[in-house]
Formats: structure tokens, sequence, C-alpha cells
């Protein structure tokens, strides 16, 4: 028992040792509660970090077989324009009371598209009508007046000589010839002018037949029956100034806006190949009109006419076109078409010494190693393998952008 007692009194108490600082006391507590508070900060921030997104510009993969030309030096993008086209409206104001006229109708020259209430200006042209008659009627009976005045002052003459009458009445005869004479001539000019009265009514009557000013396509209908129509804006806005517009569909041409850093690669009756959006598959053989002396400051370009050398009921004005300029006129379709997908040339970029491509994923992008361009058509290149037509690439890569990193597309700015 001694011992055990001697033991006892060795043994430190638990609440001695925390007050000596032996124990653990709070200090394991306080350093977990720091660590826990570090990584719930780091956490944090990891993801707030994680869920920035890049902003990049994009661009899609497009076919070579519907996008680019053997022997195409440039490529530029525009829309099919009519360069013989015209708003078909009444010379006069009326109300419209047949209109003949329908979206997509071919149309003749001189054929009638609408009519205007007549009544007013058919009233007016027998108006004329009448008042000419009359004139001309004053004409002859001063004509006749003439032809008695002329035989009575021959006649007083006669007896003047042999003085039968005064020498006077004879020249008083003489006086009332003239002065017949010169009345008829004053009525012959307002029967003139009746006349010119009649046609000028007769024109106005004829406006109220409104007719198509040459052959075409009626691609909108402005008017319907009842409403007024007028050449001039009036009325508030409730007065019509058109009626339908007329399109002939033979002077369509192509006008596109090219780069002015490129504009040097086109000249004058350079042949072309045109291709729409609406039918991919469809090249249609062009040529160069014009290039317009003017550029646009604001987008940095200047406008080109092409004129294509087929014309399709399928080709309608204001239809996306894609134009490739050729350096020589493409007599035959290629053997082979080429393989791959066209991307802009500042979409591939370097990364590790090899060239790769970022093609965006829904938010993210994918990096895709690509070998060199097996060639280029204007500022694209055509990359055999590692894209596929369709994929939307990032254009102008920036250096910090990896495979799997979030992007955001940029809104394109107006060209």
């Amino acid at each position: 028992m001694a011992n055990a007692d001697l033991l006892k009194e060795l043994r430190i108490e638990k609440h001695l040792r925390e007050e000596h600082g032996q124990g653990p006391g709070r200090w394991p507590w306080i350093v977990g509660g720091v660590l826990l508070v570090v990584l719930a900060a780091a956490g944090v921030a990891w993801l707030l970090l994680g869920r920035q997104a890049i902003e990049v510009q994009t661009a899609q993969a497009q076919s070579p077989v519907a996008n680019a030309a053997a022997g195409a030096v440039l490529q530029a993008t525009g829309y099919v324009t009519a360069r013989r086209q015209a708003t078909v409206s009444a010379q006069i104001t009326g109300t419209l009371t047949d209109v003949l006229i329908e979206e997509g109708d071919h149309v003749k020259q001189g054929q009638v598209v609408a009519r205007l209430d007549d009544s007013q200006y058919k009233a007016a042209l027998e108006a004329a009508r009448t008042a000419a008659a009359a004139s001309h009627a004053l004409v002859s009976q001063f004509q006749v007046q003439l032809a008695q005045n002329e035989r009575d002052a021959v006649r007083n003459e006669g007896l003047a000589v042999k003085g039968l009458v005064a020498k006077q009445a004879a020249e008083q005869s003489r006086t009332l010839v003239d002065s017949t004479r010169a009345q008829l001539m004053s009525q012959q000019r307002s029967a003139a002018s009746a006349d010119a009265q009649v046609v000028e009514a007769r024109v106005n009557f004829d406006y109220c037949v409104i007719r198509a000013p040459f052959d075409g396509v009626i691609t909108t209908k402005d008017a319907q029956v009842g409403e007024i129509v007028s050449p001039f804006s009036a009325g508030g806005g409730f007065t019509r100034t058109g009626i339908g517009t007329v399109v002939d569909m033979d002077s369509l041409e192509v006008d596109v806006d090219v780069n002015e850093a490129y504009i040097g690669r086109v000249e004058p009756h350079m042949p072309a190949e045109a291709v729409l959006d609406a039918y991919p598959d469809w090249k249609i053989p062009a040529h160069v009109i014009a290039i317009v002396p003017a550029a646009d400051r604001g987008k940095a370009t200047v406008k080109v006419r092409v004129a294509l050398e087929k014309k399709d009921g399928r080709i309608v004005p204001d239809m996306g076109v894609r134009v490739s300029f050729l350096e020589q006129k493409q007599d035959q379709p290629q053997a082979q078409a080429p393989q791959g997908a066209l991307v802009p040339t500042t979409a591939i970029a370097q990364r590790d010494g090899h060239g790769v491509v970022f093609v965006v994923s829904s938010d993210t992008v994918q990096q895709r190693t690509v070998s060199a361009a097996a060639s280029k058509i204007g500022d694209q290149s055509l990359l055999p393998t590692g894209v596929q037509v369709g994929d939307t690439v990032v254009v102008s890569p920036p250096e910090p952008l990896k495979d799997g990193d979030r992007v955001k597309v940029a809104a394109k700015a107006a060209q």
C-alpha cells in the first residue's frame, strides 16, 4: 500500500496540466478553425476564377466546295440587287377603283395594273371638248362673215368708181373686211387653245389608268381599292404614294463589299463565281462589271458590281451571295473537290511548336492540333484534318487560352 500511495502522489491531475500548459487546451481548436477558414476562402477563390470566361471572337468553318473556287484570288460577300426597278404610282391624285396586281405577278410594259376614279376627269374632258366645238363653230361663223364682207367690199368699190355710191361707203366696206379677218384669226387662236385644253383633259383622263413601265415581276403591293394615291405625300400619312414595285429580273446583279486592303486584286471584266446562301451547291458563272470609285469610310470597303451570266427564277433581290474572284474563267468543274474545312487564317495559333485551332463546344474550347494549311483562298486556310465543316473556331485566340478554358463569344462589330 505504501508503494501505491507513492504512485498516486507522483500522478499530475488533468486540470493542473492544462493550467501549466502541458495539455492540448484550446490551441488545437483555434488552429483547426483557421485552417478551415483558409480552405473555404481558397475554394471560393477557385470557384470565382473557374467561372471567369475569356471573351473571344469566333467564326464558322466552311465547306471548300461551296465557298472556294479553284484559282480564286479573293472572296467577298454581298447581295443580289436589281439595277432596274420602279415603284408604280399615279401621276394625279385620285381614289383607287381597281388594283390588278399581286406579289409575284409577271407584267408586260404598258399592262394595266390599276385604275383611279375617273368621273371628275371624264367630265372635264367632255367640257373641254364642248368648249372646243363651240370655238370651232365661231371660227366657221367668222369665215362666212368674212367672205360676205369681201363680196360687199368689191361691189361697193365698183359702184364708187361709177359714182353710184360715195367713196366713203367703199372704204367702210374694206375696213369691215379687215376687222372681220382679224376677228377670224383671233377665234382661230381661241380654237387652238381649246384643242390644247382637250388634249390636257384627255391626258389627265388617261392618267386614271396606271400601267407597268417595263416588263418585270411585282415584288410588293402597297395599296388597296378605296385608298387615295398621289404623286405627293399628303394627308398626314393617309395618302399612298405608290401602288406596287416592279422589278426587271433581267437586270439582277450582285453588289459585294471588298475590303479596301484587297481591292487591288479585283479588275474589271474579271471572271468570278457566285454562290447563293440559299443554294450553297449551285455555282453561277459571273464576271466583274465595274469597281465603284468610292470607298465606305465606316466599313473600309469598296463596292464591286458583279454580273450574273445565267438568269434563273430562283435568284431574287436581296439574297445573300458569296463571290469568288477567279484568276481565269473555269470552263469545266474540278475533277476532285478539295477536302477539309475552310477557317480564317487568324484562327490558327502556335502552341508548343504545333499549329492548333480552338473549337468552341458549349461554353468551353477544345484544342485541336492541325497540319499546315494545304492552300489558302483569300484570307482563309484549308485544313484537311482537325476541323469539320460547321465547327465554331476562335479567331485570333489570345495567348493565355488553353484547352478546356471557358469562353464567352464577343458580340460582332457592325460591318
